[in-house]
């Protein structure tokens, strides 16, 4: 691309580099030069003007950003997204529902090396989405680039960004009870994580705090997912909660998390069912890392040990004001 001060004569057609303020309007960077534009600018007493000229070799600012985001998402609907058109070299790509951003951060990472020009933004891998959230955009930052850098960035980027939305629909809530003591007051606070899923909490189950009537809870539930709070926190892979999961013939996949607040959270399943042990902490709305686990649960994502292992970077959270025993 040529970029440099050009006489108005023969300015016609070049990209406008910066915008000028003239007396009753602005003419705006990015602008082509046209007749009308160059006879504004010679009245307004300029003799020159800084423009941009595309080379044989080169895409346009609007083009290029458009061709970017088609290789990322070749098929916005299958991807769960909406791309949007382009405008000054940007194209913002969007969600149509709740899920999860599930993308190839390697191949996004890789594709901004090629040229500083071509840059691609998203959000967080596996953040949670929701309709007409922005999950990422394209900007093309000069007025155009080398079509062989961009027909590498596309290569790059092919079908690498989309949205994993939720496919359960409800969820049980089993909470224990101690003794005389009713019910915690966590229900509110996992309805409404249900909710900006788009899910539904189908059952809440009182039981008491032991591993029989807890078993028979699980092995009962209605729900897509079963979650699991207790009266007393996990504290050991033998415990009341885990225990009576593998009772109902269910099995513990995983014990204790990375995360603060969430540490004390256990993963399995009864079947084909999720059973989620949550933590303490989500009786608060605030975010603990039971969070992390649901959001990509409940989007059919299968959440490994490694997965859990990689969620402690990043994964000291902001303290929770009513928690029983603060960090310091």
């Amino acid at each position: 691309m040529i970029f440099a001060d050009c006489p108005l004569d023969q300015a016609e057609g070049a990209i406008l580099a910066h915008s000028i303020p003239l007396w009753d309007t602005r003419l705006r960077k990015g602008l082509v030069l046209g007749p009308s534009e160059i006879e504004a600018l010679r009245e307004a007493g300029l003799d020159t003007v800084t423009v941009a000229r595309l080379e044989t070799h080169d895409v346009g600012e609007n083009d290029a950003a458009t061709r970017v985001a088609r290789a990322m998402v070749p098929d916005p609907s299958e991807a769960f997204v909406r791309v949007g058109r382009a405008s000054t070299g940007r194209v913002n790509i969007h969600a149509i529902g709740p899920g999860v951003a599930a993308f190839d951060a390697q191949a996004i990472a890789r594709a901004n090396l090629i040229d500083p020009m071509i840059t691609v933004a998203t959000v967080p891998q596996f953040a949670r989405v929701w309709d007409r959230a922005l999950l990422a955009t394209v900007k093309i930052i000069s007025y155009g680039v080398p079509r062989t850098s961009l027909r590498e960035v596309e290569a790059i980027l092919a079908d690498a960004f989309r949205v994993r939305p939720v496919i359960m629909r409800s969820a049980t809530l089993i909470e224990t009870v101690i003794g005389d003591g009713g019910p915690t007051k966590g229900e509110a606070a996992i309805r409404a994580r249900l909710e900006r899923m788009g899910m539904d909490l189908c059952e809440v189950v009182h039981v008491p705090h032991e591993v029989n009537p807890l078993a028979a809870a699980i092995a009962e539930a209605q729900g897509d997912i079963v979650l699991v709070l207790t009266a007393s926190a996990t504290s050991d892979l033998r415990d009341t909660a885990p225990e009576a999961l593998r009772q109902a013939g269910g099995q513990v996949t995983r014990f204790g998390m990375p995360v603060d607040p969430g540490n004390l959270l256990f993963t399995g399943g009864l079947g084909a069912v999720p059973v989620i042990g949550l933590p303490g902490c989500a009786r608060s709305p605030a975010l603990n890392g039971a969070d992390w686990v649901l959001e990509r649960v409940v989007c059919g994502i299968d959440v490994t040990d490694r997965d859990i292992a990689a969620m402690g970077v990043g994964g000291l959270l902001k303290e929770i004001p009513q928690r029983g025993r603060p960090r310091e």
